[in-house]
């Protein structure tokens, strides 16, 4: 009698791979797609049809969008950090994915999970760890199995499909492809071999040939740090995230390669496309350095990177994470108010700001106007640089 596993399904070439590959070896796969936002209405019944055509036990959509919005999205805005100052966690949906999955092995009354990660990638222990927090499960990972025998894996994999009669999308082949609400991934290819992205590692993000001839400017409304309205019009965080990806794709915002530190120790290089997370972030920082106090912005910033290297690393459920989240949560109390973005192609800009809570002096604008006299100044500077300035003249040849 075949044993219930819970494939992670994504209907690529690996997850798609793990199907016959685990029912060859007496499982009975259902699988769970967990729809975090970055794919369209069609690309979705291409997933549940991949689903199917392979044969699987069940398959389960399951809409997670608004859970990715209030368990990643909020505290990454509020931290306001790439991993290593560059990459904005385009990863955060696989937490969510294993969230899915669980839910759907004790529906199944199964002990049993699988995921399509590699053993040379950051996600497997992403995955792992995430499971390995929440109970004790049995992990299965036919990609780390075939790489214990195959050294080219991808090409292994698409002749094994083939030969049992499925097919491989064209796109496929060549890189691995990840989406969702955050934004898009791409690397396989010539992005391995450290050459130049070819056409075909595009996602979202248009080439500069297409990009509209006039600017484009938007207006977000933030409460406590969270984005609530786009343009006026008040709308749920995962909406008005795609929204902002839909807007500033077309102008080629948010795209960039990254070469970082992974966990396991190589070096990584991924071309990645945020074009909504980034003008989310650009507003966000605007109006917060604008409210915060000058101690709250150079000490965030320490919190901010220690959160995004947990979430990055596969520390999701270490308690540290809610420790720190804490922290944020509390700095964002006066972070209200609107910012207008404006690009014209490759970058945003916060152009205008308005909040009750900007640190704004009454008699006071930096170097224009002030509302203390010439000795004051003279005052503050003498005893600023007192220490300075002593160890220069005790020191003066």
């Amino acid at each position: 009698m075949s044993k219930n596993i819970v494939l992670a399904f994504s209907g690529g070439l690996d997850t798609s791979f793990c199907v016959p590959y685990l029912q060859e070896r007496g499982w009975a796969v259902h699988t769970v797609f967990a729809d975090t936002g970055g794919v369209d209405a069609e690309e979705r019944a291409g997933i549940e049809q991949r689903a199917r055509e392979l044969g699987v036990a069940s398959h389960r959509t399951v809409d997670g969008g608004p859970a990715l919005w209030e368990h990643f999205v909020k505290p990454l805005v509020w931290a306001g950090e790439g991993y290593q100052g560059q990459y904005p966690l385009l990863v955060s949906d696989r937490y969510l994915i294993v969230e899915a999955a669980l839910k759907r092995a004790a529906e199944l009354g199964t002990r049993a999970i699988a995921h399509g990660c590699t053993g040379m990638g950051n996600d497997q222990v992403r995955f792992d760890l995430a499971v390995k927090a929440q109970g004790d499960w049995q992990i299965v990972a036919p990609i780390r199995e075939i790489q214990k025998e195959h050294t080219h894996t991808r090409a292994y994999e698409q002749k094994y499909l083939e030969e049992r009669g499925f097919g491989v999308r064209a796109r496929q082949r060549s890189y691995t492809i990840n989406e969702n609400l955050l934004g898009v991934t791409l690397s396989g290819g010539e992005i391995d071999r450290w050459q130049a992205p070819g056409e075909g590692a595009r996602g979202w993000c248009k080439p500069r040939a297409e990009w509209p001839s006039g600017p484009l400017q938007v207006k977000l409304g933030f409460e406590h740090g969270e984005a609530v309205s786009l343009d006026d019009e008040k709308l749920a965080g995962d909406e008005l995230l795609a929204k902002l990806n839909g807007l500033f794709a077309r102008y080629g915002v948010g795209r960039g390669l990254y070469t970082g530190d992974t966990t396991i120790g190589l070096k990584g290089r991924i071309v990645f496309e945020a074009p909504g997370l980034t003008a989310l972030l650009t507003a966000h920082r605007a109006l917060e350095e604008a409210v915060l106090t000058k101690h709250q912005n150079r000490y965030k910033p320490a919190v901010a990177r220690k959160w995004v290297e947990l979430v990055y690393e596969g520390f999701f459920h270490d308690p540290l994470k809610a420790d720190l989240e804490a922290f944020l949560a509390s700095s964002q109390r006066h972070v209200n108010g609107t910012v207008t973005l404006e690009t014209q192609g490759g970058s945003v800009q916060a152009v205008a700001l308005d909040s009750p809570h900007i640190l704004r002096a009454k008699g006071a604008t930096y170097a224009q106007s002030a509302d203390w006299g010439v000795e004051e100044a003279e005052g503050f500077i003498k005893l600023y640089g007192m220490s300075s300035t002593l160890w220069a003249e005790v020191n003066r040849e």
